[in-house]
């Protein structure tokens, strides 16, 4: 069986060069595993809320941080559900609420133990007045992600709140590892269009 995949890299709020690596790298890395691993795949550069492809054109489709923090989920999670098939699935990582409303609105702030933003009406950070490669981040509290995700026509297959293994000593993304063994500071939502 043949499967088509939909990976969501980017989106306009994002700036080149901002995490730990710059877009042009990840699509580079993931276009060298591919041929590597004879595994083909149509590339496609664009923005995660509007695709150039027709509804239903994808199996399966992933979004590692990309569209995941930087896109504004009210616009791309419905063009995923456009994308994918009935049945198919959707994967995505980024970090969560509490590592956002836990990090200062500062030059290289790091995310601490106490509140600095509110929970509830959290829904973008803006980091391009403040850092050098910083853009707009997007996240929801949880029960917003739940409506929305079944408000599109998705069902939530599993969600995890990643915590960082005990012997975790590095810094990643400004949270330290100290934070992230206490607090998740990332989550995996995995999600079934209906």
């Amino acid at each position: 069986m043949r499967y088509r995949i939909c990976v969501i890299l980017d989106a306009p709020a994002r700036r080149s060069g901002c995490g730990d690596r710059s877009h042009g790298e990840s699509v580079a890395t993931a276009r060298q595993l591919s041929m590597e691993h004879e595994f083909e795949i149509e590339w496609i550069e664009g923005i995660a809320e509007a695709v150039p492809k027709p509804d239903g054109a994808f199996d399966f489709a992933i979004s590692e941080y990309g569209a995941a923090i930087w896109a504004d989920p009210t616009v791309w999670i419905p063009e995923a559900h456009r994308l994918l098939r009935s049945g198919g699935e959707l994967i995505l990582l980024g970090h969560t609420m509490w590592s956002q409303i836990c990090t200062p609105h500062v030059p290289d702030g790091r995310t601490e133990p106490h509140l600095h933003h509110p929970y509830f009406g959290w829904r973008r950070a803006d980091w391009s007045q403040i850092e050098e490669d910083g853009g707009i981040e997007f996240n929801l509290p949880i029960g917003e992600w739940l409506r929305l995700f079944d408000g599109t026509g998705f069902d939530v297959l599993d969600f995890h709140e990643l915590q960082a293994p005990e012997h975790w000593t590095e810094e990643r993304f400004w949270i330290p590892a100290q934070w992230a063994k206490q607090y998740p500071s990332e989550q995996v939502w995995h999600l079934r269009k209906r």
